[in-house]
């Protein structure tokens, strides 16, 4: 298995392990949450349709599928052990190419965002730094029950939906979606911890810190609960008493209510309904984040 994953060979992966290596339906979560940042910002699409076809391809094909790369590749020795199907450790991305194609990847991102202008390049380029520090040595945040969710979380969320507001506009976003990103991004850690979940004995294992593996499942169940509960209660303040948007904030309360009674099922069992959950109770999470950012786009719109 060592020389299938370090030897080097001058063979071409093939178009098809390479977009298996991207992990596609990793992409909607980050173009979702731009998708929520495009709304926010309160700009008509109209004469905008070059940017905004360049940031979906930012937060999907581009930046989200380099941080698989990255992953996989420095994660080539666990997945040979763990999943051996996956094209590194299989063989149908031989020898390095597996660090080329993550190389490559992050110098087309660079050059695409910086088309754009420079908002959206620093936050590429932010986004990128925290998918290397994630996965690569000497860093490796993955390792870290805290840092690591954190930086997904941010990457996933805030950045892209800072990215489709800055697209959008052509410049530094107004507060509210700022404010409407920063707290998403943070809920969205809980989301992480309860991704972390599914691989809870092998973490434990290879020493990984994750949460789940430090605290228990249990606990970390409750943490990630009022971690997403947490931001949302904030927002639905915000546009009650704020933003004095009060059906926006009204459905959002109801969104977060019905999040709550799901919660309460979730800490019965975590291990059992995490993955329920994440199918219900996050669903409900993300639609709370787009109502949020039509409610801002009101609040631009009012003020243009």
């Amino acid at each position: 298995m060592a020389s299938t994953l370090d030897t080097p060979s001058i063979s071409v992966p093939s178009p098809a392990a390479v977009l298996e290596l991207f992990k596609p339906v990793t992409w909607f979560p980050p173009m979702w949450a731009f998708m929520c940042g495009v709304v926010s910002s309160g700009m008509p699409f109209q004469g905008r349709w070059l940017f905004l076809i360049a940031g979906i391809a930012l937060t999907g094909p581009l930046v989200c599928a380099t941080s698989q790369a990255v992953n996989d590749w420095f994660d080539r020795h666990v997945d040979a052990i763990n999943e051996p199907n996956r094209p590194i450790p299989s063989g149908r991305i031989p020898g390095r190419w597996g660090l080329y194609i993550a190389i490559i990847w992050t110098a087309l991102s660079v050059v695409v965002a910086a088309l754009t202008g420079p908002w959206v390049l620093g936050a590429t380029v932010l986004g990128l730094a925290l998918a290397w520090a994630y996965s690569a040595p000497p860093l490796r945040l993955k390792r870290d029950g805290v840092a690591g969710p954190f930086a997904v979380a941010l990457s996933y969320e805030g950045l892209t939906w800072f990215t489709g507001a800055a697209v959008m506009a052509g410049a530094l976003p107004h507060a509210p979606v700022l404010i409407l990103a920063a707290l998403y991004s943070f809920g969205a850690y809980g989301i992480m911890v309860l991704n972390d979940f599914k691989a809870v004995e092998g973490d434990r294992l290879l020493g990984l810190k994750s949460l789940p593996a430090e605290l228990g499942v249990e606990s970390a169940a409750r943490i990630a609960c009022a971690v997403m509960a947490a931001p949302q209660v904030i927002v639905v303040t915000l546009l009650l008493v704020a933003w004095d948007r009060p059906w926006h904030g009204l459905a959002v309360g109801v969104l977060l209510a019905v999040q709550f009674a799901l919660m309460a099922r979730l800490l019965g069992d975590p291990k059992k309904f995490t993955p329920w959950y994440n199918a219900t109770g996050t669903t409900l999470y993300v639609i709370g984040m787009l109502v949020s950012a039509f409610a801002v786009r009101g609040i631009i719109g009012a003020g243009a």
